[in-house]
């Protein structure tokens, strides 16, 4: 292999510009535009709610857009590619490469190169910046827009809190963070040894545990069962107050660890809220990677000269873009329906639109 073909030449630093420079250019256009709008929207909630400029500003818009720039990524590559690539292919610079020379796979280098740095950018978004910029972003529209309290309303919550330790909560008030029926079960060897159980369980701030009220305990443990009453009694397990407090959404403002160590105790636990993670975690991978995607179907559609102009390769990469975003968003509920593995789910619409590229490649001029 000729190392001299992966050498940074004048040509490719002409193609990596124009490619990072229209990038961050389309990008800056669409977030002004972005941010204007939502303004108008969100005018009133900010007056009535009484938030401050400086709040607005650092608390949330400045949260906003790197959250904003990594959901609509895909959409920002495949527009700055046609539209940069159809104006080189306008002003017959495409055919003035491949007649001096390059090949077309050699022509794909620079863009590559572009793409792994939106990739990589998009990447580091998601598993460093992105996670702590949305639980500031959640906290001030629960405050300032949406204005409601998150109340639990689960009823009959089941954990598995460690290898042979069960709880059951009938409810669970966010009032007074006070679970209602409260039972722990301990098993070992597929026989019941001992069960807890309380009319109610209140989260202790200062011991970080719970306080039973109107408990008995059944000790199995012997041959002769025995029964321990009494008024109240404090203890510490293997849940938390957050664990009642968990949402769908709060998986966007976990570090990439923490997402990890969430999905193996949910897993553990047998909790539903798993797939939410797993979704999440896909994802953050998932969308970075499909840089290179629609930057190869960007390329091969736009690399032609027509007649029409840039307009047609615009309205094609719109159209393109945002059936990819959509296809991402309606894969998570192969997951929520349990019909596909979220690996598989998440990951389907880079495997179609991998398959596209590839046909766009062969069909694309050389």
């Amino acid at each position: 292999m000729d190392l001299s073909t992966f050498r940074i030449k004048l040509l490719d630093r002409y193609i990596i510009r124009k490619f990072i420079g229209t990038f961050f250019m389309a990008l800056l256009l669409i977030i002004v535009i972005v941010i204007i709008f939502d303004i108008s929207e969100k005018i009133d909630d900010f007056v009535d709610k009484e938030a401050t400029l400086k709040v607005i500003v650092f608390d949330y818009y400045l949260n906003f857009i790197p959250y904003f720039i990594n959901m609509f990524s895909p959409l920002f590559v495949f527009i700055t590619v046609i539209f940069f690539t159809s104006k080189l292919a306008g002003n017959s610079e495409i055919i003035a490469m491949l007649s001096g020379g390059v090949s077309f796979s050699r022509l794909m280098y620079p863009y590559f190169l572009s793409a792994l740095f939106i990739a990589s950018m998009s990447l580091c978004l998601n598993l460093f910046v992105i996670p702590d910029a949305n639980e500031r972003r959640i906290a001030f529209e629960e405050k300032y827009i949406k204005g409601q309290k998150f109340y639990n309303t689960n009823r009959d919550i089941h954990y598995q809190i460690a290898p042979g330790e069960f709880v059951y909560v009938e409810s669970f008030s966010t009032w007074n963070n006070t679970a209602y029926k409260f039972t722990l079960e301990s098993i070992r060897e597929s026989h019941l040894v001992s069960k807890l159980m309380a009319e109610s369980a209140a989260w202790d701030s200062t011991t970080g545990g719970w306080r039973l009220k109107n408990y008995t305990i059944r000790d199995y443990s012997t041959s002769q069962q025995r029964i321990t009453y009494g008024e109240e009694l404090d203890t510490v397990i293997s849940l938390k107050l957050d664990d009642f407090y968990r949402r769908k959404n709060t998986v966007e403002t976990l570090n990439y660890r923490e997402l990890e160590d969430l999905i193996s105790m949910q897993k553990m636990r047998g909790d539903s809220m798993v797939k939410y993670s797993l979704i999440e975690k896909n994802t953050r991978f998932a969308v970075p990677f499909s840089a290179f995607i629609l930057t190869l179907i960007g390329v091969s559609l736009s690399s032609k000269k027509r007649r029409g102009g840039i307009g047609l390769n615009l309205g094609i990469g719109i159209a393109l873009s945002f059936s990819y975003i959509l296809f991402l968003r309606f894969s998570q509920m192969f997951v929520i329906t349990d019909t596909l593995p979220p690996w598989l789910a998440l990951w389907l619409p880079n495997i179609l639109y991998a398959v596209i590229a590839a046909v766009l490649y062969r069909l694309a001029p050389k």
